[in-house]
């Protein structure tokens, strides 16, 4: 099992002029530790329970440019982008310039949404949450439509109607960026992992729930006629022990879910510096957490 670093504060002591150096620190400090993964929350604002909309929140695709230019082997996503915060055919464009300029380390990360206040703080509209699944379900065809060099044509949806689907360059991965949904709605969630998937994020409290979702994932793969093992799974963390340096507790908490083909364990400090936390934490979960295997 691998370590993953999802980074959602931004808090630097030295405020803004700070935060560019720090990002490009962690960036160091995860390739440095051997962490396989970055990624950043897709927010305007910053959450409630991490300081609240007045503490610093980065854009997530201008955070993760400056990330691919700092770094050189860790994959890179958002965890997860809005649906509803970028037009399809502009968000297609977007991640695969991320893929381009990073070498071929770009994750589409993607979920349905679901922060009201700061789409009505912006000015963004925020449909139903029906609507919002049917506009993640266009979103993602749209997406491979954009990346397939072989058709260029338009696309007709409920939602979203493009009369040109050119996207030049082409991604550098083959055959497109790797798509991860986020999230574990199993009437949904899942079956969109099935169908168009290349990796899942999941959310769960145990490994009993984590059996139990895989085993929905499972049953929708059946009804589309798609391998489950192609799917790479990955989970997220954020008990307390990352907070607290407990790294025994965090090992103790991941031993039962090894059996379960984890690929990546994401974890998501609440720390203003991330670098210093990346050295003193996750190096070393690093390597005990591939011992556990």
């Amino acid at each position: 099992m691998r370590v993953g670093v999802h980074i959602n504060r931004f808090g630097d002591p030295g405020g803004g002029p700070e935060l560019g150096p720090e990002l490009a620190a962690a960036g160091r400090a995860a390739e440095a530790a051997g962490v396989s993964w970055l990624s950043v929350m897709d927010h305007y604002f910053q959450m409630e329970f991490n300081g609240g909309a007045e503490d610093p929140m980065l854009e997530a695709y201008t955070t993760l440019g400056y990330l691919a230019a700092h770094t050189s082997t860790v994959r890179l996503g958002v965890l997860v982008t809005g649906v509803t915060y970028r037009h399809p055919g502009l968000l297609a464009k977007i991640a695969t310039t991320l893929d381009v300029l990073s070498g071929g380390r770009a994750t589409l990360g993607i979920g349905a949404a679901w922060y009201d206040r700061e789409h009505l703080g912006l000015g963004v509209p925020f449909p139903p949450l029906k609507e919002r699944f049917e506009r993640l379900e266009e979103t993602l065809r749209i997406c491979l439509q954009m990346w397939d060099q072989n058709t260029d044509g338009p696309f007709e949806g409920e939602h979203y109607r493009l009369a040109e689907t050119i996207c030049h360059p082409a991604p550098l991965s083959s055959p497109h960026p790797e798509i991860m949904i986020g999230g574990s709605g199993e009437k949904k969630t899942l079956r969109l992992v099935a169908q168009y998937a290349d990796a899942c994020n999941l959310i769960v409290a145990s490994p009993e729930e984590l059996s139990h979702k895989l085993d929905v994932l499972r049953g929708h793969c059946e009804t589309v006629g798609r391998d489950p093992e192609t799917i790479r799974r990955t989970i997220i963390y954020t008990g307390e022990h990352v907070n607290s340096g407990d790294l025994d507790g965090f090992l103790r908490d991941m031993d039962g879910y090894t059996k379960f083909g984890i690929d990546t364990v994401i974890l998501s400090p609440r720390v203003d510096e991330t670098s210093e936390w990346i050295e003193r934490f996750a190096a070393p979960a690093v390597e005990r957490l591939a011992a556990l295997d």
